[in-house]
């Protein structure tokens, strides 16, 4: 004989019916916004560092190629060493997003390796046998392809701290954000910090 749902049972049942149906309706409501666009504006970040992280990688091998054809380019090669150094010095994570300072400094570092890169590029104008060779021209191809990388990475970066910004301050987001996300403050935007930095430097021969 089969049992009957006693009342308890069926009071347990539509709670959880309840529940579920206000859980989808929630998810469809933008609740799980916040930080899903908080995780993006992180990954998008995580590729600007992988971009540059990549260029440095670069340099040694170009100031070494550039050094055995125009060694008396002294102070520029010194110039594109100390900006690498400066610019791989800075220590970098997730708290970076959290300290508008510490990322400015990063940005400017940043741009200072790049305008010490294209006046690296500038004199290795002047040595048609540097400008020949086979290792500069490969690294040469690396560098503008990482460049651009580089801006496609940031122009990401940008667009996912605008989507997570525009969230949290605008209807249903500024909602949830003050119900729930409080804790999670609007993320500071890449900005440029050199003339022209937005531009990648001009490697082409």
């Amino acid at each position: 004989m089969q049992t009957l749902p006693t009342s308890t049972h069926l009071r347990s049942m539509r709670q959880l019916t309840v529940l579920l149906m206000m859980a989808f309706l929630l998810s469809g409501c933008g609740i799980n916004n916040i930080p899903t666009y908080d995780e993006k504006v992180k990954s998008a970040w995580a590729q600007v560092e992988n971009q540059y992280q990549r260029r440095a990688d670069l340099v040694p091998n170009l100031v070494e190629t550039v050094k055995g054809f125009a060694k008396q380019e002294k102070e520029t090669l010194t110039a594109v060493i100390e900006a690498r150094s400066k610019a791989t010095s800075i220590q970098v994570d997730d708290s970076i997003l959290n300290d508008p300072k510490k990322l400015q400094q990063f940005q400017q570092a940043q741009g200072e390796l790049s305008s010490a890169l294209s006046r690296l590029m500038v004199v290795s104008e002047r040595y048609p046998d540097l400008k020949s060779n086979q290792n500069f021209l490969a690294l040469q191809s690396q560098l503008e392809g990482t460049e651009n990388r580089i801006s496609v990475a940031r122009r990401d970066f940008i667009q996912a701290v605008e989507r997570y910004n525009t969230e949290i301050r605008t209807f249903p987001g500024k909602i949830w954000h003050s119900m729930l996300y409080s804790e999670m403050e609007p993320r500071e935007n890449f900005e440029a910090t050199t003339e022209n930095a937005d531009e990648a430097p001009k490697v082409e021969f």
